[in-house]
């Protein structure tokens, strides 16, 4: 396993975190006041005893809720009132929890009454947890959390207690001292987190920040200014197969760089700002490279695509061959020959892998490089889900490609004809499918057709290649292989584990293929006489490196372990309190 891919790996595990809490704000409103109503019930009827009360001290209670939610926001970081609520949310269920574990504590142990000590420990507790929460993803220094966070469960405290407990039960010194140990630990635990990543993350509570701001306001200048500060300089070479005729003019591209991180960071929908600078008559593929090569902000990747106005053809005729299809095992290559220049197509569908290593493409560059081909190009299909690729696979995948290399060379070239459709009349509006859309290639080669379809998506669900290309079979036509862009651009945040929809995970397979059978019909039907162009540009940009990656994951990993043993010891400490 290679460090940087275990590095991403490990840090798209820690997306899920992100996504405890509730997708709408009205959900933490509404689920917020149903936990005080129920906190506030069993306080005034069972630890204070006044049922007549709580017609008056349940709105009282609830009024003191929702306006400290909205105080709470005018605090935080970009004054967000959703993550007030989401706050609040937790806070009110931590203290409804706590308050159920009293009252249980007391009818087991058999005590003699329901004592309020556990009222008040709650709403200290609660305090203590607003403290680590404004100073982690809200924003605030450790001065301002201390000052407000009392202010909602003290609001809610005044509000349900009458005022003669008021001195008892704030003043008894088991309740301070057990409420002053609960605050310490989490404003230690918040110190130490924030430190967790140094020296090389100065602060990981910036870190989280950034990254929730980017998500929440789609504001990218904090994360990509951190990005930059780590990223590094680097030569990146892109390549293009330019196919053109008097009607048609299409590209094929490979970037130098990889897509990502995320939407809407740095190059995260690079493939849709390829595919739409070549007039939407493109297929930007996935090259073989990883997250190293992403770009880390928008002014990067400006700088990116303005310097493919000047590319240099290394290669310019009208031959081809027909394409040479070798399968061992899970490892299929599909290679077709422009004269002196190869391109392969990767893939194990429908098994599934994560990126093509380079340690792949080094491999096959140097076999092509002592077989006297002049370039090789290598696409990394990348149209299955599925982990790291294993040793036994990848030497299969080598050795699908030697032998496609070493077939095309003895393959008669011919005179090429191409066409080329995508799915803009359509005017798809998927949450599985980026801005690009669809498209398909159609290659005419000594009278035989050859199509080959693309997708603007991250991936594709294990299988949909196949009944794609069945579907296409059974109405006659050989579809060669479907790759993906490997987008990193989302419409809006995913709330699954991987953070995206891969193509065919919300869209039915039927609609899917006949979209893209009728897209070959248009392409087919456009099939013109070609010459076809071998283009390559060296940029010079920032990357955001491997490194990056290795630093974030060591800093997330020690908040995680921190995190852990913080918790573990407030809960000891609360289960002790139960037995006084």
């Amino acid at each position: 396993m290679t460090e940087s891919y275990d590095d991403v790996s490990k840090i798209h595990k820690r997306y899920s975190l992100t996504l405890i809490n509730p997708s709408s704000r009205y959900h933490s409103l509404i689920i917020s006041v149903i936990a005080a109503v129920i906190t506030s019930t069993i306080i005034v009827l069972w630890y204070v005893g006044k049922p007549d009360e709580i017609a008056i001290r349940l709105p009282l209670a609830i009024g003191a809720l929702t306006a400290t939610q909205y105080l709470d926001s005018r605090f935080i970081k970009n004054k967000e009132y959703s993550k007030s609520l989401h706050m609040s949310l937790f806070g009110n269920l931590l203290w409804l929890a706590i308050t159920l574990s009293g009252m249980a504590s007391t009818i087991i142990l058999a005590k003699d009454s329901f004592s309020i000590f556990y009222i008040t420990e709650g709403m200290l507790i609660f305090a203590s947890y607003r403290i680590g929460l404004f100073t982690t993803t809200l924003g605030l220094s450790m001065k301002k959390a201390w000052a407000i966070c009392l202010i909602q469960p003290l609001a809610m405290y005044l509000a349900l207690i009458p005022t003669e407990l008021w001195a008892i039960s704030l003043t008894d010194p088991i309740v301070l001292g057990t409420g002053a140990a609960f605050l310490i630990v989490a404003s230690v635990w918040s110190v130490l987190t924030d430190r967790a990543g140094r020296p090389s993350v100065e602060s990981t509570h910036k870190l989280i920040q950034a990254y929730l701001t980017s998500t929440s306001k789609k504001n990218f200048s904090e994360v990509e200014s951190i990005l930059l500060e780590k990223s590094t300089p680097s030569t990146v070479l892109t390549s293009q197969i330019r196919l053109y005729s008097k009607n048609n003019d299409f590209r094929m591209v490979l970037p130098g760089i990889h897509p990502g991180p995320y939407h809407p960071i740095g190059g995260s929908n690079i493939t849709y700002r390829l595919y739409s600078t070549m007039n939407s008559s493109a297929m930007v593929m996935h090259s073989v490279s990883d997250h190293a090569l992403n770009l880390p902000s928008q002014a990067v990747v400006e700088n990116y695509l303005h310097s493919l106005q000047n590319n240099s053809v290394f290669k310019k005729g009208l031959m081809c061959t027909a394409p040479v299809v070798v399968q061992i095992n899970k490892a299929r290559v599909i290679g077709l020959l422009f004269e002196k220049t190869a391109i392969l197509f990767l893939s194990l569908s429908p098994h599934g892998m994560e990126d093509v290593p380079i340690y792949i493409k080094k491999e096959i560059e140097q076999f092509a490089g002592n077989r006297n081909f002049e370039k090789i190009l290598i696409v990394d299909c990348h149209n299955a889900m599925g982990k790291e690729i294993s040793e036994t696979d990848s030497q299969d995948m080598l050795k699908a490609a030697k032998a496609t290399l070493e077939t095309l060379v003895t393959k008669e070239s011919h005179q090429i004809e191409f066409g080329y459709a995508n799915s803009d009349a359509l005017k798809l509006s998927l949450d599985d499918l980026g801005p690009g859309g669809i498209g398909i290639l159609c290659l005419q080669i000594n009278n035989s057709k050859y199509f080959i379809g693309w997708a603007d998506s991250n991936n594709m669900e294990n299988g949909l290649r196949e009944q794609i290309v069945d579907h296409f079979a059974k109405n006659g036509l050989n579809l060669l292989e479907i790759c993906t862009s490997d987008t990193h651009y989302s419409t809006k945040m995913v709330r699954n584990r991987t953070g995206y929809y891969p193509f065919g995970k919300i869209t039915k397979t039927r609609e899917i293929a006949d979209w893209y059978l009728k897209i070959a019909k248009n392409a087919e039907h456009g099939l013109d006489s070609a010459s076809f162009e071998i283009l390559e540009q060296k940029t010079d940009v920032m990357v955001m490196g491997s490194s990056i990656f290795e630093d974030f994951s060591r800093a997330l990993d020690k908040c995680l372990v921190l995190s852990k043993v913080f918790m573990g010891g407030s809960l000891a400490l609360f289960i002790v309190t139960l037995f006084l």
